[in-house]
């Protein structure tokens, strides 16, 4: 169209999820990043006429952050930004300017745990309380905590499920295990000391998942709820809700490597999400009980 111009352009690959874990026998490190890559130069022909020729896919933007982090690994946001950068520049000569954006989410071992690759995501948790009060003095407390995130980089296996004929997910004696839980404990009497039995609980949960060799994540629930009952006599009940976050090994073969569960894509939906309820025998919970309705 006449008196028309292009202007300024940029295309590229946004927020790829790369968790790279880098181990050193048993002891393992991770490095978790969303990447978003923006790339400029002779784009006019494709704009203008649809011509493809000069075009770097955003998928093959999105394999480089994968295929680099396999061969480089990740010692820092910053350094692996320029490792791309520099990478686009130089393998594809239609590009000019290269901006790689790295934000780095941030995790700490498990303190006290006696595995060496279990992790927990730095940043604080939500902590939550309930309580139901009547005029007769009847008291109810539930403690509780969500987006408590955490991750066994390995230790985990899922095998042997039942297959139907849409059944494609494949059987892995090792995979990473990743979780946000959602916690909450219901005290069967009042205690003042609220803060020392959060910590209690809360401390249970982490050494229970990094402590538990795991088959699936329901056997993981159950190990929590149990260990937090064992933690503290005053607490009658607990409910867990644990959305698996999952972490697909990234395949390498097209680009002749190998990945020896150390590159990960971190998918943040459709997720699993397993719930279930951990109690002492003899515990009431008839559905619609003044019991059950302390948890509404």
């Amino acid at each position: 169209m006449d008196g028309m111009v292009l202007g300024p352009t940029r295309y590229g690959k946004a927020e790829v999820r790369v968790v790279r874990v880098a181990k050193n026998g048993d002891e393992h490190s991770i490095r978790d990043l969303n990447v978003s890559i923006a790339l400029s130069g002779d784009q006019e022909a494709t704009h203008l006429s649809g011509d493809n020729a000069k075009v770097l896919t955003t998928d093959a933007q999105k394999n480089a952050v994968y295929s680099l982090a396999a061969e480089h690994g990740i010692s820092s946001p910053e350094s692996f930004a320029l490792l791309l950068a520099r990478h686009f520049l130089t393998t594809c000569p239609y590009i000019s300017h290269a901006r790689v954006a790295v934000e780095e989410y941030a995790w700490a071992r498990i303190p006290g745990a006696a595995s060496r690759h279990s992790f927990l995501r730095l940043g604080q948790e939500t902590r939550t309380a309930l309580v139901h009060a009547d005029a007769d003095g009847t008291e109810s407390v539930i403690s509780g905590l969500r987006d408590l995130v955490v991750l066994n980089s390995t230790g985990s296996e899922f095998h042997g499920f039942y297959k139907d004929p849409l059944t494609t997910l494949p059987e892995t004696s090792d995979r990473v295990l990743a979780t946000a839980v959602d916690a909450r404990w219901l005290h069967e009497g009042p205690t003042e000391e609220w803060d020392e039995s959060y910590g209690r609980a809360r401390s249970a949960l982490l050494t229970a998942f990094a402590d538990t060799y795991s088959f699936s994540l329901q056997q993981t629930l159950y190990a929590m709820g149990e260990h937090l009952l064992r933690s503290d006599p005053h607490v009658a009940e607990v409910r867990l809700a644990l959305p698996n976050r999952h972490h697909f090994a990234v395949d390498l073969t097209p680009f002749g490597q190998k990945n020896d569960n150390e590159v990960f894509y971190a998918a943040d939906r459709p997720y699993g999400l397993i719930e279930g309820t951990v109690r002492r025998s003899g515990t009431a919970s008839a559905s619609g009980s003044a019991y059950d309705r302390a948890w509404d």
